[in-house]
């Protein structure tokens, strides 16, 4: 796989999870992700994404609310020489195909 940005679908982008090849990157704001968010993803809101913080050694697959800050995002890190891929229709899509969405405690969350 090349470091240019393309696209995953929810259940790819859960499989890759499962398995260790890829790290969620959520970028959504702090109140967004305070709501629910995929378990074991990282959070680094848009706003403040350094590159430098990104890990190189695996897929990271970025994910927002719908898809358009996700988008955005891979573009920069694939341009950075980051290997990343944005999940299609973000957490709208992953709570419409009922994967768990969980709060930092661990209880169920929500897409805000």
């Amino acid at each position: 796989m090349t470091n240019l940005a393309h696209e995953l679908s929810v259940q790819e982008t859960a499989r890759r999870a499962a398995t260790g090849e890829a790290l969620l990157l959520d970028v959504r704001e702090t109140d967004e992700w305070t709501a629910g968010h995929v378990e074991g993803a990282v959070h680094l809101p848009l706003g403040s994404l350094d590159l430098s913080t990104v890990p190189t050694d695996r897929l990271v697959v970025v994910v927002c609310r719908s898809g358009n800050r996700s988008g955005r995002a891979s573009l920069t890190l694939a341009a950075a020489g980051a290997t990343v891929a944005n999940m299609v229709g973000g957490m709208n899509a992953w709570a419409a195909a009922g994967l768990p969405i969980v709060r930092d405690d661990g209880s169920t969350g929500c897409v805000a």
